[in-house]
């Protein structure tokens, strides 16, 4: 997710929301800062206010749209008249949500619209005998629930999403973390140690050292 708001402090608190929901989320605070990261990363979703420093959020939602494997947009500003949704919904943004906004119905919003882009998978990710519904943010080994730390879960549905190609340790810290985690940190080993100790045996994700980790065994469709 990339969380594009002036007013940091509201960046800040949705950006650490999504976060605590297991989401990588990067933030930029003028539009020109945006449209800059979005020519680095590819993110499945943008939270858009509209009234942006340097490029206005018009501008960059236009953008956004224009590109080929563009991210799907939610504009999140204090402009809510009826008149502002439709004029925001027909510069191309896929969703809208005015200020104030109920954090849980953002969520939820967020998530729809990611189900919803072109390159999305299916709700349910199976491999190996693992079953993880991204959704309702539940995770099981062959039929047995798993209980699961929110970055567990994450690493766990990013592997799957890869199943059966590998991730490596720099993949999953830009797809779980975000553009400010340490490329030198341990964090990622660590976080899998934890999550194969919950998994139990046998082992299913494997490590390959020069290549990554992945889960082990074919995907069952």
């Amino acid at each position: 997710m990339l969380v594009v708001e002036d007013a940091r402090t509201l960046a800040e608190v949705v950006a650490e929301g999504l976060r605590d929901q297991g989401m990588a989320v990067d933030v930029a605070h003028d539009g020109l800062t945006a449209a800059a990261k979005l020519d680095v990363n590819a993110y499945d979703v943008v939270v858009l206010d509209r009234d942006l420093p340097g490029l206005h959020g018009d501008t960059l939602c236009q953008m956004i749209t224009e590109r080929d494997d563009r991210a799907m947009v939610l504009m999140l500003t204090a402009a809510g008249a009826p008149g502002d949704r439709v004029t925001g919904l027909t510069l191309g943004a896929d969703d809208y949500l005015a200020k104030p906004f109920h954090f849980p119905e953002l969520i939820l919003r967020l998530r729809s619209l990611a189900r919803r882009r072109p390159a999305a998978r299916a709700r349910t990710l199976r491999a190996a005998g693992l079953e993880l519904d991204p959704i309702r943010r539940t995770a099981l080994r062959d039929g047995r629930p798993l209980d699961l730390s929110v970055k567990e879960l994450a690493v766990l549905e990013a592997l799957l999403r890869a199943s059966p190609g590998f991730l490596s340790a720099e993949d999953l810290l830009e797809q779980v973390w975000d553009e400010n985690a340490d490329p030198f940190t341990n964090t990622v080993t660590v976080t899998i140690g934890r999550l194969r100790r919950k998994l139990g045996g046998p082992p299913v994700v494997t490590t390959t050292p020069g290549v990554g980790y992945r889960i082990a065994g074919p995907p069952i469709v």
